[in-house]
């Protein structure tokens, strides 16, 4: 039988002990929860008001098969990419209606690459195919090469080079053309910058430099040009934002397209492709 005296130790020892433990509950910091695991898909929508690649308009073929010169000729694009988790893997695929090659109403690009940094730099190497389901003139298959600096008071800066593997150029040379051309070893180098300047407002720039084949410069009317892209967006929060930029390129006189063929005395009328058009993008990133 225990004694009375020692019974009464324990009973305040416990309590003691509970008090303590209550107290060291209320003092010790909850863990931090674990990071939420970020999706390997990430897909995006846009709405933009004209759709020019490298400086050219993408929508040209009116309904009377000649030229539109109006300048909103809106376009619908939307596409996803997949990250093979940490490994800097990536595929994906983005997706724009066109017209400027009958048959054919919507470029789809499948590419795929590896990132990783090194130093200050963030590097990007890939792959990437465009094809024009309907018209396969225009598919083309190029190599790509990036790498971007960012700095939170300078900015982010980023040169690419893309190179181009396949005969087929755009439409331009081929061999499914017909021409004998060879579009291979054209090539685009495009520097970009973009800079936040105040909360939501991101200034953008960006000149690019389009080297066409030696086939094509030597046989077509066609020159090497440079395209231009000067504007800003705003981040409205939640993944949706809006764009605002001119968008063209010089040598116009090399790339006339037909507005109208010209009767009796009036001459045919011809606009170019690389006219500067004010183009507004409406994105959501999800």
């Amino acid at each position: 039988m225990m004694h009375r005296t020692a019974a009464k130790t324990l009973v305040v020892l416990a309590t003691a002990l509970t008090a303590t433990g209550a107290v060291l509950a209320q003092t010790t910091p909850a863990a931090d929860p674990a990071p939420a695991a970020t999706s390997p898909l990430t897909a995006n929508i846009s709405l933009t008001t004209n759709y020019k690649f490298r400086g050219q308009d993408q929508d040209t073929i009116g309904h009377n098969g000649l030229y539109k010169t109006r300048g909103v000729k809106p376009a619908v694009q939307g596409g996803f990419d997949y990250a093979f988790g940490e490994s800097g893997f990536y595929v994906g695929n983005w997706n724009s209606s066109v017209n400027w090659l009958s048959g054919n109403s919507i470029e789809m690009d499948i590419y795929g690459g590896y990132k990783m940094k090194v130093g200050v730099f963030d590097l990007d190497f890939g792959v990437l195919t465009y094809v024009y389901p309907g018209n396969h003139l225009g598919n083309t298959t190029e190599l790509y090469g990036a790498a971007t600096y960012s700095d939170d008071a300078l900015g982010a800066f980023t040169a690419k080079y893309s190179h181009t593997v396949s005969k087929d150029y755009f439409g331009f040379a081929g061999a499914a053309n017909g021409s004998g051309l060879k579009g291979r070893n054209s090539g685009y180098l495009n520097l970009s910058y973009a800079k936040e300047i105040i909360p939501h407002l991101t200034l953008k720039a960006a000149v690019g430099y389009t080297h066409l084949s030696s086939d094509i410069r030597n046989n077509t009317g066609y020159k090497s040009y440079v395209d231009y892209n000067v504007g800003a967006s705003w981040d409205f929060g939640g993944g949706l934002s809006l764009a605002g930029a001119v968008v063209g390129a010089n040598k116009k006189g090399a790339y006339l397209a037909v507005v109208n063929p010209g009767f009796g005395p009036i001459g045919a009328q011809t606009q170019s492709i690389n006219k500067a058009q004010f183009i507004a993008t409406l994105t959501k990133t999800f």
